[in-house]
């Protein structure tokens, strides 16, 4: 029997062999566990889970993938996996006392598209499945309730981030040091994110919104320390691990060691590249304030109003747009639509250049989860496309490129619906309204004439493969003048050539025929009544000539 810890509480589980779903006799949570099936494999489990249980994700997260790598179908892995990149952390409900989770590191990305958690999915068994399919409705949910409280949040130009008590319980050196940065910042204009401050009305089950917001629209990230241990705490970490990882990501964004009473080589191996600043040297708090003031220039700070961006500048403005236009698109993807629209709305109120959010408020009124969704059922002539004009109204170089693609989309609907109309009209030989058709079109002319070239012409030779007689000579006429219509086209000129031949005989037969018809020969004794009839029908015959 496997001995294993409870995911939510940290109490022993008493497990069955090929048991993965079991309820916790100390906190009641029904939860997913791994197969034990391999020591090796338990081994990790335990070290991981014990240290997502303290809140070292990183760590935690380390190990999950070491297991994944070598058991790629176990289905807990990937599910801790998930439970490290979302930080979760499950904390008492203190109205019902049950187990709920809280998260501590909010993603824009939907639980729902993460490539770990459909593994997780994936390799579980029905049973298991389920609870993952539960406890993500869970963390879905209140991931929506973070971004929407971060989505109201004023921009910060800069984070500090330290640790504010030791292990006693007792104000850091860290704290003092970055609340005197903090003064000086916030003298020279800067709006500043410090916890000690900026946080001190709300409870720290609350302090996630505020943080993501604030790491979001930092553009750079003071880190203070005085011991190498701070840096490498839980909390501490869990701020600057999470803003390297967004510039790692591509966002311009700086993160700025301040250290004191250690050196250099003491902070954290993430760190070694980055320029830092020693604290403890002379002039050191104006060589920073120089220092942030060549990152930020003066019109950039702590300014919410509408401005317009270029496509070389991300200021603060633009970093809540980007947060807005991605969660917009979680909303779609979620098909909640009101949320969806009031977040592009409100991407719309930021920046000039807000094309993407223009097409995002196409989807969301159309209720439609992508563009090409929206013009498979609402079509390029759709009620709503006209946003598209907005759009490149103020599109930035990014979203050019984003239109551009849906033009050349809608350019090939525009195409197959007017060619498929084009071979209706060809395949029911309605040849009038086929050049009708082509005397109005410019874009596609060459292509779709060759297609009524060759239909024209095949129709042209079924008409006069057969006899003809007087009666249907006029059906040599109409091939004719179809033929001399098609000019050069294959040998069409024969063809003509062919059917005046064809109708001369007609004729030529025609008249002969009648000639032969009046010769009747006539009896020398013949009653009254016989040539009565011969002559009705010579009369007959010289009508018909």
């Amino acid at each position: 029997m496997a001995t294993f810890k409870c995911k939510m509480c940290g109490g022993q589980l008493d497990l069955k062999e090929g048991q993965t779903v079991c309820t916790c006799e100390f906190c009641g949570t029904i939860q997913t566990v791994p197969l034990f099936d391999n020591e090796k494999k338990a081994t990790f489990f335990k070290r991981a889970n014990n240290l997502r249980f303290k809140c070292e994700f990183d760590k935690a997260a380390g190990i999950y993938e070491t297991i994944v790598s070598e058991f790629p179908k176990e289905a807990e892995a990937y599910w801790g996996l998930v439970l490290c990149k979302y930080g979760i952390e499950y904390v008492d409900d203190p109205k019902t006392g049950l187990k709920i989770p809280t998260c501590h590191r909010t993603r824009f990305e939907s639980i729902y598209e993460d490539n770990d958690y459909k593994n997780a999915i994936k390799h579980a068994g029905v049973a298991a499945a389920g609870v993952y399919e539960s406890e993500a409705k869970e963390i879905s949910k209140l991931q929506r309730a973070i971004l929407d409280i971060s989505s109201k949040e004023d921009p910060f130009d800069i984070f500090i981030c330290y640790k504010e008590t030791n292990q006693y319980g007792e104000r850091t050196l860290d704290s003092v040091i970055a609340q005197d940065i903090y003064k000086e910042l916030t003298n020279e204009g800067f709006r500043v994110f410090f916890s000690r401050i900026t946080l001190e009305d709300k409870l720290g089950s609350q302090y996630e919104p505020y943080i993501f917001a604030a790491l979001h629209s930092s553009k750079v990230m003071i880190h203070v320390t005085t011991n190498d241990e701070y840096s490498e705490s839980v909390w501490v970490k869990n701020e600057w691990s999470r803003y390297l990882s967004l510039i790692q990501e591509g966002q311009k964004k700086v993160l700025i060691p301040c250290y004191k009473n250690i050196t250099a080589y003491d902070l954290p191996d993430e760190m070694q590249n980055l320029q830092g600043q020693d604290m403890s040297k002379i002039g050191a708090m104006q060589d920073l304030i120089r220092g942030i003031n060549k990152i930020i220039g003066k019109n950039q700070r702590g300014n919410i109003t509408t401005l317009s961006v270029s496509d070389n500048v991300f200021g603060a403005e633009q970093e809540l747009f980007e947060a807005q236009i991605r969660k917009g698109y979680v909303y779609l993807s979620k098909k909640i639509w009101v949320d969806a629209k009031e977040s592009f709305e409100k991407a719309i109120k930021l920046v000039e250049k807000c094309g993407r959010a223009y097409i995002g408020l196409m989807l969301a009124e159309a209720e439609e989860t992508s563009i090409d969704n929206y013009l498979k059922h609402q079509g390029y002539e759709g009620e709503g496309i006209e946003k598209l004009e907005l759009a490149r109204s103020f599109a930035d170089k990014k979203c050019l490129e984003e239109l551009d693609e849906i033009d050349k989309k809608i350019e090939q609907m525009i195409y197959e619906d007017k060619k498929k109309h084009f071979v209706s009209l060809l395949s029911q030989s309605q040849w009038e309204s086929a050049k009708d058709f082509l005397s109005k079109e410019e874009t596609y002319y060459d292509e779709f004439f060759t297609l009524f070239q060759e239909a024209y012409y095949k129709y042209l030779c079924e008409l006069i493969d057969g006899s003809f007689n007087i009666r249907t000579v006029y059906i040599l006429e109409f091939a004719i003048s179809g033929f001399k219509e098609l000019k050069d086209y294959k040998n069409s000129k024969e063809k003509v050539n062919l059917c005046q031949e064809l109708k001369v005989k007609v004729f030529n037969d025609y008249k002969e025929d009648c000639i032969n018809s009046i010769k009747i020969n006539i009896p020398d004794e013949i009653s009254l009544k016989a040539l009565e009839n011969v002559s009705q029908q010579i009369n007959e015959i010289k009508l018909k000539i």
